[in-house]
């Protein structure tokens, strides 16, 4: 799983802020949701433009995987770009380049996204070729032993860049024993030892009605959504599934995962655990991830010197967790200077005025990020599966505006502690206080 370093305006403008909807144009006509046969579907009309962005969202994530399954999935996805049923790879090729469609597919813990990018115009004929890898692809070997030197490449890459490498061994601790720590990108391993047989059997076992969630963002009406459904993904098996959000996280007693390397600086990332999805406290963590963001940038790497790159993460996920993470030449020093930042969060409250500016910056950027159908297609999809309710979607503003500077020094207090870090390195650095520190 790859992470993206923010600055500090980043840091305060990512996650809900970056897949939020944008501000509602005169071709809007609301969003309503329904069932097409078994498929739960939420639609947004956007009259702004011609395009629909439609996603079908395979819930589950890695609590549909296991070690020996990781990246069966994302396989399974990209194999079916060989061919379906109805459409042999050259007629589906032709067809999604003739209609200027793309397809995009994007993994996740708690579910794995198959997106549609189309043309009104186009939408039923490309919409015809998208869905039907959903439902007959061909997955023969071939294709999927293609697809799987692709996703092997990407792997065994990830295997030696730092900051993948960081990444991993923190996961290791704070997801310990839980499905999280699972990679739905695959391991070599995991990739190595899987067939077409095995890809096969997962698509007619897991890939059924009750598991998909369609959003479609754009210029479409419900008529024409619904025919399009029940003649593709209605006609999966309706299977008995029910999304849930995974247990409750219970991280590795050993604070610290150290990997000796000679590279020209030190990879730091801590996790800590943080509340569910929805919740008060996950929007109080949200804004005080990126008010210490600010800080440590600030201090650590303007002021000090002290970093090439500093950054207080927040996971989004159905159960959160925020980071801690630094790329240095002196580790105890930067470290030292973080946890003083952590501490005077947790002992001094935020100036309200500056508070407010920081919530304004959020944003602000909130709405430049927000102008795709794509990316509010995402946000009404978090919102229906981590609140339960779409409609939470539109109150994203309400509730960033609602945090105080109480409720940053609680979050803080709360949830930045008990940090599990990983260390990429010299082993001669590691701060002997590291796992203790915070």
């Amino acid at each position: 799983m790859t992470r993206r370093l923010r600055t500090i305006l980043a840091a305060a403008a990512i996650g809900w802020g970056s897949t939020a909807r944008a501000q509602q144009t005169p071709g809007d006509t609301g969003t309503v949701d329904f069932e097409v046969d078994h498929v739960h579907v939420i639609l947004r009309h956007n009259g702004a433009n011609d395009v629909v962005a439609a996603n079908v969202y395979l819930l589950g994530g890695t609590q549909e995987l296991t070690p020996q399954t990781q990246g069966i999935e994302t396989l399974m996805l990209a194999a079916s770009g060989g061919g379906t049923a109805r459409f042999p790879k050259a007629q589906l090729q032709a067809i999604t380049a003739r209609s200027g469609a793309t397809v995009v597919i994007t993994t996740g813990v708690d579910w794995t996204t198959f997106g549609l990018r189309t043309l009104r115009q186009s939408f039923d004929s490309s919409w015809a070729v998208f869905a039907d890898r959903l439902t007959e692809p061909t997955l023969d070997s071939i294709e999927v032993d293609r697809s799987r030197q692709q996703m092997l490449t990407d792997a065994l890459q990830g295997q030696v860049a730092p900051d993948a490498m960081v990444e991993h061994l923190a996961d290791s601790l704070l997801y310990a024993g839980h499905p999280y720590r699972l990679d739905p990108s695959g391991t070599p391993a995991s990739l190595n030892g899987l067939t077409f047989r095995d890809v096969r059997r997962f698509h007619d076992q897991r890939v059924v009605q009750t598991r998909l969630l369609v959003v479609v963002v754009g210029n479409i009406d419900r008529g024409r959504l619904e025919r399009a459904i029940r003649g593709t993904l209605a006609t999966l098996p309706v299977g008995d599934y029910t999304w849930k959000a995974p247990a409750p996280l219970t991280p590795a007693v050993s604070g610290v995962a150290v990997s000796a390397q000679r590279l020209p600086t030190n990879y730091i990332l801590g996790y800590a655990v943080g509340p569910p999805a929805g919740t008060p406290e996950y929007f109080a963590l949200r804004v005080a991830t990126a008010v210490l963001s600010g800080r440590l940038f600030a201090d650590v790497r303007a002021r000090q010197h002290l970093a090439y790159a500093v950054d207080a993460p927040f996971l989004e996920r159905a159960i959160s967790a925020d980071g801690l993470y630094v790329t240095t030449t002196d580790p105890q020093a930067a470290l030292r200077a973080m946890a003083l930042q952590v501490r005077q969060l947790q002992t001094t409250l935020v100036d309200p005025e500056g508070l407010r500016t920081l919530v304004g910056a959020f944003i602000t950027d909130y709405y430049l990020k927000n102008e795709t159908n794509a990316d509010q297609a995402s946000v009404l999809a978090r919102a229906q599966l981590y609140e339960g309710d779409y409609r939470n979607a539109d109150r994203f503003i309400a509730r960033l505006r609602d945090v105080t500077p109480d409720d940053v020094q609680r979050a803080a207090q709360e949830y930045m502690r008990d940090y599990r870090f990983g260390y990429v390195g010299d082993p001669a650095k590691v701060p002997v206080p590291l796992g203790g520190s915070f």
